[in-house]
């Protein structure tokens, strides 16, 4: 017989509104590539990751600690935000449309997995106490860079999925710093357990 479901803290009802804000997304992809089809096809690169190989390999060597998989994602977009400025930078030239809508549809990819792996932090209680600071910061300055670019109907789409996907970021992480100082403060044997699995010198911890 099932039980009553599983208490997921304060911040249980904004999860389950980000996650269906995320579902919508996929809407303006598709109304994207009707759009700009012809355009996309002709620029298409043999690998549409919008990660680097060197990126994916720093992501899983830092799979098993939350906080160095946070700092982690938030380098890749620190890198893709500097992509960014040093385009908007630059005199305007021929193919400038193009490629700050492959970058912003970099950003916003990452931006939706980066999502993804706050929500299962915080539905399992990982401790990210150390990051959120920092991220919340970050996401206010990204925020600002993706709107520096004029409006242009080649990436104003995917500029809108990346910025929606910082928006649910701002919410998940400044709701987890609450949540997190309550829960560990109400749960010390949680947060011991958290700094053995964070130490690379313990003997690994189930996860």
């Amino acid at each position: 017989m099932c039980g009553p479901p599983a208490y997921t803290g304060i911040g249980g009802n904004l999860l389950e509104m980000n996650r269906i804000a995320r579902f919508r997304r996929p809407l303006l992809a598709v109304c994207a590539l009707l759009v700009f089809a012809p355009a996309l096809l002709a620029n298409a690169q043999d690998d549409d990751s919008s990660m680097s190989q060197k990126e994916i390999e720093a992501l899983r060597d830092a799979a098993y600690i939350p906080n160095d998989r946070v700092q982690t994602f938030m380098k890749i977009l620190n890198t893709r935000d500097q992509e960014i400025n040093d385009l908007v930078s630059k005199p305007r030239r021929p193919g400038f449309s193009q490629d700050m809508h492959d970058l912003l549809d970099q950003f916003a990819a990452i931006a939706d997995e980066f999502n993804d792996n706050l929500d299962e932090y915080q539905s399992k209680h990982r401790d990210v106490r150390k990051s959120l600071p920092k991220l919340v910061t970050a996401i206010e300055r990204w925020s600002t860079t993706l709107r520096a670019p004029a409006d242009d109907q080649t990436y104003n789409i995917v500029r809108k999925m990346a910025l929606d996907s910082l928006k649910d970021m701002h919410e998940t992480a400044t709701s987890m710093e609450t949540e997190q100082a309550a829960y560990f403060k109400a749960h010390p044997d949680a947060e011991k357990l958290e700094k053995e699995r964070s130490d690379r010198n313990h003997s690994p911890v189930p996860q």
